[in-house]
């Protein structure tokens, strides 16, 4: 029998018994985070209920790629300022108001909407520069707006100067070419937008509400989250959230996430691998008694979300301690235990690693053990254009495929496997495990990533109610291959693998392991009639000798 049970949080809504979960941990000698182009393809026909890999790659529309990224409200940047220089004018955003619309529409924040006054960054200072001696994980502080999970993201992207420059298009200045209008692109489920705005930002006496720069001419902290604010909706509606969501729209890469207490893998040699793989990383902290940012007596902020920046060992009394560094978005408010800036514990250790490491900077970030990072955070999320960072062995590589489909009252909107006249109804998909060598299948036992993201294509973030989502696994006997699991097959098997917990969240994922053979994936919301459409990706462990270099991956 299959039960819901409402947490708080992310907390999954229990749909199944099989429920295994894994954890993480961040990347050695201050390894960037960031990602590989390779290893990604998408070769799907999607002429039936159940959906089989094409023998041949179809032709690739460009529209929603990098380069030709679709246009947010059917706004063309290039057009809007041209017509600016055009008309001798600068740009105001008919399509976000400057007004509560776009502030907060249903007064929720409790800020007096009379004080506010939207300003230009040449009405704030006099000097107002784009950026300020480059892009920093230091350069900003949050504001008013409770989008800590935003702001994480924004300090792992700062790590990734070529991921950067694809959410913020380089060639734009306050300079020779101003004219009030910027631009920057975000992933969209599945699918790169351009967004553009103008450059009126809300402000009280002069001063920023939100995000705000440390450098009081610098504005791309502000104008990034003016953007993504549009996408949302309104800035309310970036209140609260998960770090995943906007790690993914940042790269529209590849997301794992892990619970650290709850794993038998060595977190921190994972997260080593994640730095070397220029992996964007953010964790979060447990929840207190209330939803409120409890701050602990050993300055750890309760329900919040922090940037993983770097990992290190060092050695401290002959014996090798294993670090992991965090910063807070408030851009301050730090830990205060062991290996915390004022540490004692520094002074045990050679100069050259202090020197390396220790800061006595209030600037939010810090470092700690691994043992005092898994008992405090709760979970980490990681954010990669390749999976092969979970593997440390140079012999296992992985392939992929990505489908695009949807759950539809009366005909594909089945339910969970509670729902045993209408769960074979769902879409399926399947996959194919390759049996590896010892070498490969030795290093990482896990060998399918499989991910599952929901779109209700609401326009205010708020208003989306996502549906408790998860999959099943199930083995295909060889009469059965290429044909759609009929109601009886149901009926006489279990699934040998799933999700195990159905999950109220855009996006749901499972690092799992198959013995070699032939699957069917089956997504499926916890009730019927539930309609949404969704985006599953397959990631399966390979060996690199047998592995062609595929072509991007492509959403169908």
């Amino acid at each position: 029998m299959v039960e819901l049970v409402s947490l708080s949080k992310t907390k999954p809504t229990h749909c199944s018994t099989l429920f295994l979960k894994t954890s993480f941990g961040l990347s050695a000698e201050f390894q960037s985070l960031g990602q590989n182009k390779e290893n990604r393809s998408n070769l799907v026909r999607e002429n039936c209920s159940i959906r089989i890999p094409g023998d041949e790659q179809p032709t690739r529309d460009k529209t929603g790629t990098l380069d030709v990224p679709l246009k947010f409200l059917d706004q063309d940047y290039q057009e809007l300022k041209k017509s600016c220089f055009t008309n001798n004018r600068r740009y105001v955003d008919e399509k976000f108001p400057l007004d509560s619309s776009s502030i907060d529409p249903k007064k929720k924040l409790g800020l007096d909407m009379k004080q506010i006054k939207w300003l230009r960054p040449s009405k704030i200072v006099a000097d107002p520069q784009l950026i300020v001696k480059g892009v920093s994980r230091f350069d900003y502080s949050q504001g008013s707006l409770g989008n800590c999970w935003f702001l994480a993201s924004v300090g792992a992207l700062t790590f990734q100067e070529d991921v950067m420059d694809q959410v913020m298009p380089v060639g734009q200045s306050f300079g020779e070419d101003y004219a009030g209008i910027f631009h920057f692109r975000f992933w969209r489920f599945g699918k790169w937008i351009d967004v553009v705005i103008d450059d009126k930002l809300p402000t009280i006496d002069g001063k920023l509400i939100f995000v705000h720069s440390k450098t009081s001419n610098e504005f791309w902290p502000a104008l990034l989250e003016k953007a993504y604010a549009k996408v949302c909706g309104s800035y309310a509606d970036m209140k609260s959230g998960l770090a995943s969501e906007a790690l993914l729209d940042f790269t529209g890469g590849i997301h794992v996430h892990f619970e650290t207490a709850k794993t038998s893998i060595d977190l921190w040699s994972l997260m080593n691998r994640a730095a070397k793989a220029k992996a964007l990383v953010a964790c979060s902290t447990f929840l207190g008694k209330t939803s409120a940012n409890t701050v602990l007596p050993n300055g750890i902020v309760q329900g919040h979300v922090y940037t993983v920046t770097g990992v290190y060992k060092v050695t401290c009394q002959e014996k090798t301690v294993q670090l992991v560094r965090v910063l807070n978005p408030w851009g301050e408010q730090e830990w205060t235990g062991d290996w915390s800036d004022k540490s004692s514990l520094w002074d045990k250790v050679s100069k050259e690693e202090q020197s390396r490491c220790r800061s006595l900077a209030n600037d939010g970030e810090f470092w700690m053990s691994m043992e005092d990072f898994t008992k405090y955070f709760e979970d980490i999320d990681i954010c990669c254009l390749s999976p092969d960072f979970l593997d440390s062995s140079s012999e296992c590589k992985w392939t992929s495929t990505c489908y695009k489909d949807s759950w539809v009252d009366g005909t594909t909107a089945g339910g969970c496997l509670n729902n045993k006249d209408s769960f074979w109804t769902n879409p399926q998909f399947p996959v194919r495990i390759e049996e590896l060598d010892k070498e490969c299948s030795g290093q990482c036992p896990e060998n399918i990533l499989v991910s599952l993201m929901q779109n209700h294509e609401k326009r205010n973030r708020s208003e989306v109610s996502n549906f408790a989502i998860g999959f099943d696994v199930f083995a295909i006997p060889p009469e059965m291959k290429d044909v759609k699991l009929p109601d009886k097959f149901i009926y006489r098997k279990r699934p040998i693998e799933g999700s195990g917990n159905f999950v109220k969240a855009r996006h749901v994922m499972r690092f799992f392991k198959l013995e070699p053979g032939e699957y069917l994936i089956v997504p499926a919301t916890f009730d019927p009639k539930e309609c949404a459409k969704f985006i599953l990706s397959i990631f399966s462990k390979s060996e690199s000798h047998r592995r062609n270099k595929k072509p991007e991956m492509t959403y169908l």
